[in-house]
């Protein structure tokens, strides 16, 4: 559970940073686009819809272009007509991918899914295959700067956590139930507690642990799976050192 939530942490941070922006501006607005399909275009009352929002704030989305996305979704701008898919597969090793994706178009969606596993010697599997793997939860992710990691962690279990995380560089990981996930988020935020990331999460059950050669190829084939703009979440149970990490993103 640490290799993941630490995993999809810096993964977010770097995203923020990337030079791509328009990319990862594309697949917040689709985010965007539909929960507003689904719960409507006022955030007050749309959940989903402000978790999405403050995703693209975070990232420094425009404001025209967050509202532009939400007409998309209320159909008061005309846009393409928005799927939600979720693929399941295997990297290199045996290691569990779910893959989740926003498509206007499932048969080009899978096939770039299908071309970068076989590339990167993953695999394509059936529905169900690595869903029992993972359990959804809601995960808050909290920068510690000068505030003490465990005064932070008892916060969030005082506000209904399930399960709270100190990693070493001073994240601290909030795990909360699904229903309860709105509450806590909310009841953090009115301590005032900065909140560097909140979302519904597809957490492992158990993690795999891999050589460093296999989790770097693995690493190397979830990012190539990130660069397609139809992609927007790839969970997995990959467990990730810090010391690969650095080494990853020291381009060794």
């Amino acid at each position: 559970m640490s290799g993941h939530s630490k995993w999809s942490t810096i993964k977010r941070k770097k995203a923020m940073m990337d030079a791509k922006k328009g990319q990862l501006f594309t697949k917040l607005g689709r985010e965007i686009a539909v929960a507003a399909r689904k719960g409507g275009g006022d955030p007050e009352t749309n959940f989903a819809l402000r978790l999405a929002i403050e995703r693209a704030k975070r990232a420094n989305m425009p404001k025209e272009t967050i509202e532009r996305a939400i007409k998309r979704g209320t159909g008061e701008l005309k846009g393409r007509e928005l799927e939600e898919v979720i693929y399941e597969g295997y990297g290199p090793h045996g290691i569990a991918l779910m893959v989740q994706v926003l498509t206007d178009n499932r048969n080009r969606t899978v096939a770039d899914i299908r071309r970068i596993l076989t590339r990167h010697n993953g695999s394509l599997g059936e529905s169900g295959c690595v869903a029992w793997l993972f359990e959804p939860k809601g995960l808050i992710s909290i920068e510690s700067n000068d505030k003490d990691p465990e005064e932070l962690a008892l916060l969030a279990i005082d506000a209904g956590a399930d399960d709270v995380q100190i990693d070493d560089d001073g994240f601290v990981q909030v795990f909360t139930k699904p229903d309860d996930f709105q509450w806590v988020k909310e009841a953090l935020e009115r301590q005032n507690i900065p909140l560097l990331s909140a979302e519904i999460s597809m957490v492992p059950k158990t993690v795999m642990k891999l050589d460093e050669k296999a989790t770097i190829q693995n690493m190397r084939l979830i990012e190539a799976l990130e660069s397609l703009d139809d992609v927007q979440q790839i969970y997995s149970n990959l467990d990730i050192s810090d010391e690969v990490m650095a080494k990853y993103e020291g381009g060794e």
